[in-house]
């Protein structure tokens, strides 16, 4: 449970045609900024109410904490250059348990994040389909599936159909190719970060100091869980690994877009949200909408709200888009390593995508986005997504030991043990400080299925304990 995989190893895939490199470090960067974008529609607004004005402060310790992450992410990306992002990595420093546990919990970073996204570009479409006079039925506007006793209450569940059916569609752009998700992804990245920079540059004359007082309405711990929330807006820098094989030079152009990603979404999303703290009270700004808000509390400029909706669909679409080419390049590593059944790792020779796993994930991630509300989701998905950053970090010490010579282009600065130990830190305070004991006991609920669907195929099935088993056939014969 605990052999590694070989930091430098070729993996082909099990079955069917390689991925198609295409991307270079702008497409990457791109690649980064689509995942990380739309979270500021998403989490302006939740982090607000939880920190106050001190939001700021939560998005700036929420951007330091990845900093010392995406560092060492950068490492191990230039080590190696495959696909798999913290679960390869994790493999080739700690172990196939690791791998595993780190891999399952990815699924709630890529997988169920998108079920908020596609709540959140709702939202904004249904918005902009109420300024034209239409209205989708009560019953097909959000999705709260309401289960009893007796099963599923039909009669007062809702079903948000334009989120299910959003998620159907950008996952059958992902199976068309790479390089057509790639150009679709950086439309829809240029169209957010015109939207951002509105909003900020036509609303910045707006900011009044007396918004900022008190800064920190609910002390410290305030600004710790806003951090925890606004969290999930950072997620995404990380996507930029999985697509290494994708990448012309992934050795050099992943480590530079994984920092310049970080960089870029760090600084739009703190604009934001001292703009919008600034314009409108703090506990006036609803969860969901938070930069809309502020856009009606300034004057409602037509233009504007209207600038800063369509920045909403786009950058919900974008954060979609990104996020399930994460889960499924997720899903296909695990599938070579036979850690889950080799059919989700079978590439299309014509489309050079892995359609199966892509067409099944998007079905599956449909279902969640029609029915679960926004709020259950984005705890449990930051806690998946902080745990697999303690995991990247303690990787490179690891690796720094066992593997003290090998190739490393890129290299953590200040030694094998400072930021990593910082990183790991920080993200543990997060966790412990930031998120209820309810998301604690839904996460290892997740763990222990884990380790059992790990126990029932995982473990009997990997790739490297059939090699091994091999080699000592070879041997004692």
């Amino acid at each position: 449970m605990f052999a590694t995989q070989p930091h430098d190893r070729e993996r082909l895939p099990v079955e069917g045609a390689s991925l198609r490199r295409v991307l270079g470090v702008g497409g990457l960067i791109a690649v980064g900024l689509g995942t990380m974008l739309g979270g500021i529609f998403t989490t302006v607004g939740s982090g607000a109410n939880a920190a106050g004005p001190g939001v700021v402060a939560s998005f700036g310790l929420s951007g330091l904490t990845c900093l010392f992450v995406a560092l060492c992410y950068a490492e191990l990306a230039s080590m190696v250059p495959i696909a798999g992002s913290a679960y390869t990595y994790g493999y080739a420093a700690l172990g196939e348990i690791v791998a595993w546990v780190i891999g399952w919990d990815l699924l709630l970073e890529y997988g169920i994040s998108v079920a908020p996204l596609s709540a959140t570009l709702s939202g904004a479409l249904q918005q902009l389909l109420a300024n034209v006079g239409l209205a989708l039925p009560a019953w097909a506007q959000q999705g709260n599936v309401i289960v009893n006793a007796h099963g599923i209450d039909l009669a007062h569940s809702q079903v948000d159909v334009i989120a299910a059916l959003a998620v159907v569609l950008l996952s059958a752009v992902l199976a068309i190719g790479i390089r057509e998700s790639a150009a679709t992804n950086l439309v829809l990245v240029v169209v957010q970060i015109v939207a951002i920079a509105a909003f900020v540059l036509a609303l910045g004359g707006t900011v009044h100091a007396g918004a900022f007082h008190p800064f920190a309405p609910r002390g410290g711990h305030g600004i710790v869980a806003g951090a925890a929330l606004v969290f999930f807006a950072y997620i995404g820098f990380d996507t930029v690994t999985v697509a290494s094989e994708e990448a012309h030079d992934p050795t050099r152009d992943v480590p530079r877009a994984i920092v310049g990603s970080l960089i870029v979404g760090a600084v739009l999303f703190t604009a934001a949200a001292a703009v919008t703290v600034g314009v409108i009270a703090w506990d006036k700004v609803s969860a969901n909408s938070g930069m809309l808000d502020a856009v009606k509390a300034a004057g409602n400029n037509p233009w504007l709200f209207g600038a800063v909706l369509i920045g909403t669909v786009t950058g919900a679409a974008a954060s979609m888009l990104t996020s399930l080419l994460g889960q499924i390049r997720i899903l296909y590593v695990m599938s070579r390593d036979r850690m889950i059944p080799p059919v989700f790792g079978r590439v299309n020779h014509r489309t050079r995508t892995p359609v199966v796993v892509t067409l099944i994930t998007g079905a599956v991630i449909s279902l969640f986005a029609a029915g679960l509300p926004l709020g259950l989701l984005l705890e449990f998905v930051n806690i998946g997504t902080l745990s697999a950053f303690v995991i990247v970090c303690a990787g490179v010490m690891a690796l720094r030991f066992t593997k003290p010579d090998a190739a490393r282009p890129f290299r953590v600065p200040f030694g094998p043990v400072a930021v990593p130990a910082i990183g790991i830190a920080l993200c543990l305070w997060l966790t412990i400080e930031g998120l209820q004991p309810l998301t604690w006991l839904r996460f290892l609920v997740w763990f222990v299925v884990g380790i059992g669907i790990y126990a029932a195929y995982g473990f009997r099935h990997s790739l490297l304990r059939e090699e091994a088993v091999a080699a000592r056939r070879t041997s004692a014969s």
